[in-house]
């Protein structure tokens, strides 16, 4: 019940609203890299303002009471101040970490104990079991209101639900213990408690303990450069919101500070973030219950108590706000659509035309396939080219004649003679620690045969051979051939006639150079190879100052791109690169295009975990509409602010809009097509997040997560769900985006490693290519989801990339490319072949 004082005197009304003010003023301010110290501050500033609003009270009877003390059956126990200490440091530790709901949970103990402390002297014994039991027991107004947060805000993932409940789980335990040992007779006493005095013994038990979490975090985890105004402000509200909260549990039901704290914590929720209208909705609605809640516990006899409805305001507001601003953004780019042609429309016109000539061209027989060969190559092709010629043809292949990947990774070998391609082959499994795989394909063995100088486990290299040259066994030439088992491409291959090393007279040498920069390694041979790159972008970019992707060569070329420096992990700082520099024939799944590796399909490609399920897949209609990823941080290895560069963590940052940076859209103005810079991201079209974080040092894994919203684990089929979804590297390339491709969605794809299929694969008619630095990505995705064209242009493209993908993606086509790249292998290495 309410202090009898406090309720004729009408400060119960100020007390609430100077309660959740103040909060709601810290939420503002907060973040969770200032979570822990501006804690500490605040617990440190708590006597003095406790000092300062007695002061004020000398000459304010309203406030009077409540700041000079009451009567209460006992004093507070030092235990029990404890474990109050201890509750309210793990729940700053969760807000720290992003765990929302945890916090909440974690603050039950602390206000079953201020009960007890508050309660007797009205109720004239102490708190015991019985009573915490007993359903009519006023605890049921913190659990019911604090369980809403949890339910509302909870990442609803295993690992998400157990963060929420187990700190307020434990700490009740350990607080049931410490009362059921408690006497439960009655007793009276005179002693009086000073708010001052409480909130003096409370601030050195919670200050020391948020001192030694906070010298955890920054010692062990990584430390932090802060604001020291912004700080301080954050402090000084976090401060004032505890010393309301304390005054309002000394002198009223305490059940009202977990209904004001969950009020304070929804309400303030930015509906910007949120990946769903109804997300954001539920927020809005979630707060209407605890502030009902404190309306409810506050005396009926006080007139000003409805009033504190206009509270409501707090998170209809902003609410209100972001659908205006995501109505008058869509209404923008659906008035742009009407008026002017999207550049994605050009690009996706010619994109047509290019595919239809890629269809046109393929040889229709075995003569005009051999002849079309000699004409792209200068020399025929090699010995069972025309066995292979009818395996193609028996399997319905599109493609017949682009194959020139394989030939032009092929072509610096020729410069050596097959016994010298051999002897190299040997000579580099001899290098310790050099992690190829020496894999033997034999006329008369069954299977492939893969072996490496330590390891057994082989990633499914010989599975992968087994499976796509199975049915053609027999018809295989003798060879042998080195695959790469890292991530990351290992060759680079010195444009020097004889393909000696223009350093040394070696034929190759290794070069750790895992966890450093490699750009200016990767692309010091650039100028001897400018001849052969392609030109650039189109005039489509340069005429909206956007970098749509027209050829994705270009755009994968590092010596056209020098801004890729800083935009990669893989050349930032790649988890492991053991270079090799010579004329090496080594077989990867993904390649630099500065780099010589004879690209290969990706075992992942035929891998079950990987595979496309038509189960778990939606109809377009049904789909979210908004773009999707999820993963964890692969793609380079933090050990400084590096990480903030990696390409993933750059596409999460803008996705969550984490920076509040300047996009550019495409919008009419003054009557005409110009580009509009706004910080806005309507945060309804991306569900993005990282749902694991590693691959860095203690440290820097400690300020990602501090940095980003991370989400507890997402099932393999949850992209299948939205109708963009997104992909791009990891280590090395993305083994799932053969399942995107033949899904229903639309893929919009991120890459600086070119792949076996580049030549087969055209963009924006099968995807949708993305830029390295992301800048056209905002204006992308409101084109594809909040325009009529916008949408049909993407529904399109998921048709034609997923009837595509079954056509010239199949299992059968992997082994058709297989099978040819094994043809030209074993006549690279035949001895009897000399140098040319």
């Amino acid at each position: 019940m309410w202090d009898p004082h406090i309720q004729k005197s009408g400060t119960a009304i100020r007390l609430v609203v100077a309660a959740i003010c103040s909060a709601v003023v810290a939420e503002w301010l907060s973040s969770r890299q200032s979570e822990l110290i501006s804690e500490l501050l605040a617990w440190l500033l708590l006597p003095v303002i406790v000092e300062v609003f007695k002061r004020v009270a000398g000459s304010n009877i309203s406030w009077q009471a409540p700041i000079v003390g009451i009567e209460s059956s006992s004093p507070t126990s030092p235990c029990l101040l404890w474990i109050i200490a201890a509750s309210v440091t793990t729940s700053s530790y969760c807000r720290a970490d992003n765990n929302i709901g945890g916090s909440l949970s974690a603050l039950i103990p602390f206000l079953l104990i201020c009960r007890d402390n508050s309660q007797p002297k009205y109720s004239g014994s102490k708190l015991s079991i019985s009573q915490i039991r007993h359903p009519d027991n006023s605890i049921w107004r913190t659990i019911l209101p604090t369980a809403i947060p949890i339910l509302t805000l909870t990442d609803w993932s295993m690992r998400g639900i157990a963060l929420s409940l187990s700190p307020g789980v434990l700490l009740c335990v350990l607080y049931a213990a410490i009362v059921y040992s408690t006497p439960t007779e009655s007793h009276q006493s005179n002693q009086l408690v000073n708010i001052d005095a409480i909130a003096d013994s409370l601030s050195r038990r919670v200050a020391a303990i948020l001192f030694i979490a906070l010298g955890v975090q920054a010692i062990v985890f990584s430390s932090y450069s802060y604001n020291p105004t912004h700080v301080l402000l954050l402090a000084l509200f976090k401060g004032l919101s505890w010393y309301f909260l304390l005054l309002l549990i000394q002198h009223a039901p305490w059940g009202i500070v977990t209904a004001i704290r969950t009020f304070t914590i929804i309400s303030t929720r930015d509906p910007a973030i949120e990946s769903s209208g109804a997300q954001a909705l539920s927020h809005a609605i979630a707060s209407l219950f605890p502030l009902g809640q404190t309306i409810q516990i506050i005396p009926k006899n006080l007139k000003a108590r409805s009033g504190l409805w206009v509270l409501l305001l707090i998170p209809l507001i902003p609410y209100l706000a972001n659908i205006i601003t995501i109505t008058a953004a869509s209404s923008g780019a659906e008035n742009f659509s009407n008026l002017y042609e999207h550049p994605v429309e050009d690009l996706v016109r010619d994109a047509k035309i290019d595919f239809e000539n890629l269809l046109h061209k393929q040889s229709k027989t075995y003569a005009a396939a051999r002849e079309e060969y000699q004409r792209r190559y200068g020399r025929p092709p090699p010995p069972g080219f025309e066995a292979w010629y009818e395996f193609a043809i028996s399997h319905q292949s599109p493609i017949i004649d682009d194959f020139d990947i394989i030939n032009d990774a092929l072509s610096p070998f020729w410069k050596l003679g097959g016994k010298q391609v051999q002897q190299i082959m040997r000579n580099v499994q001899n290098v310790p620690n050099n992690e190829l795989w020496s894999c033997k394909i034999s006329r008369t063995a069954a299977n492939t045969e893969c072996t490496h100088p330590y390891r057994s486990y082989d990633r499914h290299f010989g599975l992968l051979f087994d499976t796509l040259l199975g049915s053609v066994r027999g018809k295989l030439p003798d060879v042998e051939f080195l695959v790469n088992h890292l991530d990351e491409p290992r060759v680079l291959i010195p444009p020097t006639p004889n393909g000696v090393l223009p350093h040394s007279k070696r034929p190759f040498e290794f070069t750790q150079l895992s966890k450093q920069p490699v750009w200016d390694v990767v692309t010091k041979y650039c100028e001897a190879q400018r001849s052969q790159t392609d030109t650039g972008f189109t005039n489509i970019e340069k005429a909206h100052g956007l970098p749509f992707v027209t050829r994705p060569s270009s755009a994968k070329d590092l010596c056209i791109h020098p801004e890729h420096s800083v935009m990669h992990g893989l050349t930032t700082s790649p988890f492991s690169f053991r270079l090799i520099e010579g004329l090496v024939p080594v077989l990867t799944t993904g390649s630099l295009s500065t780099m010589g590796d004879i690209l290969l399909p990706s075992p992942a490609y035929i891998e079950d975990e990987f595979k496309y399920d038509e189960q778990h897949d939606v109809d377009w209609d049904k789909k979210r509409n908004n773009l999707y990823w999820a993963g964890s941080t692969t793609g380079g290895f933090a050990m400084d602010d590096n990480w903030r560069s990696f390409q993933r963590q750059r596409f999460v940052t803008l996705a969550e809009n984490l920076e509040k940076q300047q996009y550019t859209y495409l919008r009419e103005s003054n009557g005409a097509a110009g580009r509009v810079l706004s910080s806005f991201l309507n945060g309804r079209l991306f569900d993005v997040a990282f749902t694991k974080i590693f691959q860095c040092e203690s440290k820097h894994c400690r300020e990602q997560s501090l940095y980003f919203n991370t989400k507890g684990w997402a099932g393999k089929d949850e992209a299948l769900k939205s109708r963009l979804v997104f992909d791009l590297d990891g280590n090395g390339i993305s083994g799932r985006y053969y399942k995107l491709l033949a899904s229903r969605s639309t893929p919009l794809k991120q890459t600086l490693l070119r792949e076996w299929h580049d030549e087969r694969l055209v963009p924006w008619v099968h995807y949708v290519p993305v830029s390295q630095s992301l800048e056209e990505l905002p204006e992308l995705v409101v084109y594809l989801t909040s325009t009529d064209r916008g949408r049909r242009t993407a529904r399109e493209i998921a048709e034609q990339g997923r009837e595509w993908y079954y056509q010239a993606l199949r299992e059968a086509d992997l082994s058709v490319y297989v099978y040819r790249l094994v043809l030209e292998l074993a006549r690279l290495q035949d001895p009897g072949r000399e140098a040319s």
